[in-house]
């Protein structure tokens, strides 16, 4: 096995699979970013081109509802509109080492730039170690242009947040793309840092699709949050949580 390995499914970049924009959803704290990506994939109804395997991720395999193993890896979707054309980048895992990072990081961006990517938005959560009932979104860029754009879309650019750098690809993916000439926007929504948030995700979601340039609805990220902030309130009341309630957050 090589160390990364992509491979395309049906289409490669010189069949058309061709998108000005890369956004990386991989999984992050609170699960924002993929949350917000695999909503997107969703409604807009994205088809998997590429699956990405790699030695730098756990060494383990994902077992799906019928008992059966895959070896964990990355995907990569295209939509392909009247008036858009984007990547995704989602996945079970980031890479466990350093090294692994800036590898995979070079990797995305081999792909992004066979595909004619000249912007990647990266998504995640700032984890604040508290609840959020109205979640910000926080946003960095790798060049000071793109400010503008972002803070009127409804992000917060700051110097001193997020404290202490952007890590793994969301940060990676911006520095590394500089020097192959693409823009880069990071989205940060608040998050504790303790749970899957897709109230943080939802607020995300609102200042991306901004960004984008359309219209995206939010409502199952909504009923989620909701679901989620119940069983929350079950807990600290100190209520018993049914099969039924976990059910009904997780279909």
């Amino acid at each position: 096995m090589d160390d990364i390995t992509i491979r395309f499914i049906d289409r490669t970049p010189e069949d058309g699979i061709q998108a000005p924009i890369l956004i990386e959803g991989l999984p992050g704290i609170g699960h924002v970013g993929k949350l917000v990506a695999e909503h997107l994939i969703r409604e807009l109804g994205a088809g998997k081109v590429a699956e990405i395997e790699s030695i730098f991720f756990p060494p383990q395999v994902i077992i799906d509802e019928q008992g059966t193993v895959r070896l964990a890896n990355n995907e990569i979707y295209f939509y392909e509109g009247e008036d858009h054309r984007f990547l995704f980048l989602v996945g079970d895992y980031q890479a466990t080492s350093a090294e692994g990072h800036y590898l995979l990081a070079d990797a995305y961006l081999d792909v992004a730039e066979a595909c004619g990517v000249q912007r990647v938005y990266t998504l995640g959560g700032y984890g604040v170690g508290h609840l959020v009932e109205e979640p910000r979104v926080l946003g960095a860029v790798n060049h000071p242009d793109l400010k503008d754009g972002v803070e009127a879309a409804g992000a917060i650019v700051s110097r001193d947040e997020p404290g202490g750098g952007i890590v793994g690809a969301a940060g990676l993916l911006l520095g590394l793309g500089l020097s192959r000439g693409m823009e880069g926007i990071c989205l940060m929504g608040e998050t504790s840092g303790y749970l899957v948030d897709p109230r943080s995700a939802a607020s995300l979601l609102r200042v991306l699709s901004g960004l984008l340039g359309i219209e995206i609805d939010p409502t199952l990220l909504e009923q989620r949050a909701e679901e989620m902030e119940f069983m929350l309130q079950k807990l600290i009341d100190g209520d018993r949580i049914s099969q039924d309630d976990e059910l009904r957050y997780f279909v």
